[in-house]
């Protein structure tokens, strides 16, 4: 009989922390936490091979799961002593999701499951609170109709409010126990009204009910979105947790709270979170609370009135710290915390490694090194490359006038600035419009507070603001995830989304308007202020070197201007892996000789043109390789289409033309004669040096004259790679070919200087890569151009797959986009062959990979195992780079010593 349930609690579990697979995150944890002897609430965990089941056969379930759950609830009942739907002693459970993969806020939750008009009554009995039994069904109806039978929240919301403001009340605890039980049968009436059928009061059939909603909610859009944000593969499924309900909401000597045992911002040392008195979980992470401080240090820092976890119930803080100590110790690292304390008893619902910036991420693993924890190779390999994209980005200027309008938390670190927007759907909207200068809008996300639906909103967004919400908000967790700042709790601002306006102290902010976030101080700011980029040193320089000692693949950076080239340095680069001479064309000085180029009516005229451009190929050239001082610079030449450089419209070509001194009209004959119908498979790349031989040798000596110049002024020997693009074989390679090695020779005698230069070629054509044995015999190096081989490989144009290309990843066609990670099976299946092919003919044939794939860690994690020597990618995804290599070398070698282990 297949296992559907595992049980946990009484000091023992049935599952461990290495089954989250099977038990999600949340289970595995719930199980290992009550193996290791802490206070759990008992409870079972239904696994992932159900949520599997239930969705590969119409919402259903094993026929034997339903005895397990009844086995379940028995195992709960004998260490409680309560009993699940009594009416004297009744037991009440939680029913939680718990996905392998955290995903805070994005499934559903039902807490106080089992309360009816019965259970309520022998619960008041039971705790001597009234009060208390029908807070916690007023919340179970809210919720569970909210999740299970989806009566919108706002219903609830509306008529808890208008009662408040007939008893003339803020907060919710001011609310006495007639007022719930009031409450209560007016959500059962809005339930009857909006359903047509009353709320149900048979225990089990809520229990039921919940099941089914945690398992749907895998599917909800909020879950679907962040899967896709993250990459969580959607076959791992959720679990569901079945637990014995504690409560916070039990009167002074109860609370509840979320706590890290290190800072999530900073990664300092220290206990940091926040807990409610008299409050369940679910009023601290939904932001209706402001919560308070748990340590005297941070109530005191924040200047908070309200007394801390430490002041209030210092025997409880006590047990507490000691118990995130053994924690932490237990699983090496941060952990995220969830405790409720009922009449002073402390119970843990919750322990993962916690979400943290990408900046804390660092100074935890290196101070977890130096505190003896890890090693330097669990430390590299614990960090998400992809995250490191937080430190490129611009902080406040420290000089620069901060206009403050309004001051709330510092929930998620970095500054972000951009045009007011007051939805989800608006920030979308706005952030997929370009601006007057061609780049994608920046908005901030501002809200009362996010909720789960916010994602695709918060994701779109530079930044998000809050006016209510703690540090451990929905909108704090999840900016601090995504990398971006957020400023949450910012209680002076007003909103009204209706009328599209934001006013704080008199003022009123539009739509539209631009503020700026410092989630670092929590200010928020009037306009536009001026930004700085990061140094990035410190726990990021130690960390990265780490990552260096380890790596075996080389980092190179795509640059072809002086600043891509310096900033390529700076992050880190071993080198230039493709510099597009194209770009340096477009110039306005430049463009006019292109032109008389291509207008050129023999090879002579041609010639002339191309004579005006070599001075400044050249002294690009010659900058960059001064730059880069001896690193290896793979310079490409000439590959777009000739029509890219021409006028296409009436009024552009009358200016061209009259500029230029030529006629309209032969101007215009040559942009039509070059038009193309498919520019992407027609006469560019070697084409153009086959057609037009001079092209490629001014660029040849463009190339050689500034390495002999650049060698010259700074005494290091140049390292020049020149590649040849678009070869489909060996033929039209060597064509090219013999015309670079003939104006290196002739540069060579003029210069009376020996060139060290080697001649390869991007292998970007699928006929290429089949051929790469015999173009290796002449080539000196290939590079992978990954993104022309996925067009020709899959038949995608890139510029037009976007109103198609996202169906085939959510209809599971594809896994992913193929431009963003390799398609492993078919282009990465093309790149394969082509290595293997062409070390065959040449073992010591240098390659590597200079398409957009090249800064992706997953494509790097490819290119790892198919043994290319080196990645390029863009200067800003250098040390993401550098951290993906040495995390690929990292699993070559587990998957190294596996294999050898299972061979012996």
């Amino acid at each position: 009989m297949t296992k559907w349930v595992l049980t946990f609690g009484g000091g023992s579990a049935e599952g461990r922390a290495d089954m989250r697979d099977l038990l999600g995150g949340k289970g595995a944890n719930l199980a290992e936490m009550a193996s290791i002897g802490l206070p759990v609430p008992p409870g079972f965990t239904i696994t992932t091979e159900v949520c599997t089941h239930f969705f590969a056969n119409g919402r259903s379930h094993p026929s034997d799961l339903a005895a397990q759950v009844d086995a379940g609830l028995r195992h709960i009942e004998a260490i409680t002593g309560r009993r699940f739907g009594d009416a004297e002693n009744p037991l009440l459970v939680s029913v939680r999701s718990g996905s392998r993969a955290s995903m805070p806020g994005m499934m559903d939750t039902i807490l106080n499951l089992g309360l009816n008009d019965r259970t309520v009554e022998a619960l008041a009995r039971n705790a001597d609170d009234r009060r208390f039994a029908y807070d916690s069904y007023r919340r179970f109806i809210q919720m569970y109709s909210d999740v299970v039978l989806g009566v919108e929240h706002h219903h609830f919301e509306d008529l808890l409010e208008g009662l408040k403001e007939r008893k003339g009340v803020v907060e919710d605890t001011e609310l006495d126990a007639d007022d719930l039980a009031s409450l209560v049968g007016s959500y059962k009436a809005k339930v009857a009204e909006e359903r047509g059928e009353p709320f149900p009061e048979d225990p089990r059939a809520q229990l039921w009910g919940a099941i089914d909603a945690v398992f749907s909610s895998w599917m909800n859009s909020r879950a679907i979105t962040y899967r896709k944000l993250n990459r969580i593969p959607e076959d791992w499924g959720t679990a569901v947790n079945v637990q014995a309900m504690v409560f916070g909401n039990m009167g002074e000597t109860s609370a509840t709270g979320v706590a890290f045992t290190r800072d999530p911002s900073t990664g300092e040392k220290r206990l940091y979170g926040e807990f409610l008195i008299n409050a369940q979980g679910e009023d601290v992470v939904a932001g209706i609370r402001t919560p308070q401080p748990i340590t005297e240090a941070a109530r005191a820092e924040g200047k908070v009135k309200a007394p801390s976890l430490e002041a209030r119930m210092p025997e409880v803080f006590a047990e507490f710290v000691e118990t995130a100590r053994r924690l932490e110790a237990h699983y090496r690292d941060m952990q995220d915390l969830e405790f409720t304390v009922e009449r002073g008893a402390l119970w843990m619902l919750q322990a993962r490694n916690g979400k943290r910036t990408a900046k804390a991420a660092l100074k935890i693993a290196v101070d977890l090194v130096n505190e003896g924890v890890l090693s330097k190779e669990e430390a590299v390999a614990r960090i998400d490359p992809a995250s490191l994209d937080q430190l490129l980005h611009p902080t406040i200027d420290p000089k620069a006038e901060r206009k403050i309008v309004a001051t709330g938390l510092p929930a998620s670190p970095g500054a972000a600035q951009g045009e007011i927007v007051f939805s989800s759907e608006a920030a979308e909207e706005a952030a997929g419009r370009l601006d007057e200068d061609k780049k994608r809008r920046s908005v901030i996300l501002v809200r009362a507070e996010t909720s789960p639906e916010d994602i695709s909103g918060m994701h779109a967004a530079a930044g998000i603001l809050t006016t209510r919400g703690g540090m451990t908000s929905h909108a704090a967790v999840v900016a601090r995830g995504m990398g971006k700042p957020c400023v949450s709790g910012a209680g002076s601002l007003r909103i009204d989304e209706k009328a599209g306006v934001l006013t704080v102290a008199g003022r009123t902010f539009k739509a539209g308007d631009v503020i700026t976030i410092d989630g670092s101080t929590g200010q928020v700011l009037d306009g536009a202020v001026a930004m700085i980029e990061p140094e990035l040193s410190g726990d990021f320089g130690t960390l990265i070197g780490w990552a260096d000692e380890i790596r075996r693949m080389k980092v190179r950076a795509n640059a072809e201007t002086p600043d891509d080239a310096r900033a390529a340095l700076a992050f880190g680069a071993e080198g230039i892996g493709l510099s597009r001479t194209e770009h340096m064309f477009f110039d306005e000085a430049r463009i006019v000789a292109v032109r008389e180029m291509i207008l050129a009516d023999d090879e002579a005229g041609r010639r002339k043109a191309l004579a005006k451009l070599l001075p400044f190929q050249k002294a690009d050239f010659a900058e960059l390789f001064e730059i880069m001082k001896g690193l290896p610079v793979t310079i490409r030449l000439l590959d777009p289409p000739l029509h890219e450089f021409l006028p296409h419209t009436d009024q552009d070509i009358a200016e061209v033309a009259q500029a230029m001194g030529a006629d309209p009209e032969k101007l215009r004959g040559r942009a039509e004669e070059l038009a193309e119908f498919n520019p992407m498979l027609g006469f560019r790349g070697c084409r153009l040096a086959i057609a037009y031989p001079e092209i490629a040798e001014m660029q040849a000596r463009a190339i050689f004259e500034a390495a002999a110049e650049a060698g010259k002024a700074t005494g290091e020997p140049v390292t020049c790679e020149v590649m040849v693009p678009l070869v489909v074989g060996r033929a039209d390679f060597d064509f090219v070919k013999a015309r670079i090695d003939a104006m290196a020779k002739a540069v060579s005698e003029e210069t009376g200087q020996k060139l060290a230069y080697q001649v390869g070629t991007m292998i970007e054509l699928p006929r290429a890569a089949l051929r790469a044995g015999e173009i290796a015999e002449t080539a000196e190096f290939f590079s992978f151009g990954t993104n022309d081989l996925t067009q020709t490989g899959l038949g995608i144009s890139r510029d037009d797959a976007a109103p198609f290309l996202s169906h085939y990843v959510d209809k599971k066609l594809l896994a992913y986009d193929p431009f963003v990670t390799i398609d492993r099976e078919g282009v990465g299946e093309l790149v394969a062959l082509g290595v293997e092919r062409g070390r065959a003919v040449r073992p010591k044939i240098k390659l590597g990979i200079c398409g957009e794939h090249g800064g992706d860690p997953a494509s790097i994690e490819f290119c790892e195992e198919v043994g290319l020597d080196y990645v390029s990618c863009s200067p800003f995804r250098v040390p993401i780079a550098r951290l993906a290599a040495a995390q690929a070398t990292l699993k070559a070698r587990a998957a190294d010593a596996k294999g050898k282990a299972k061979a012996a």
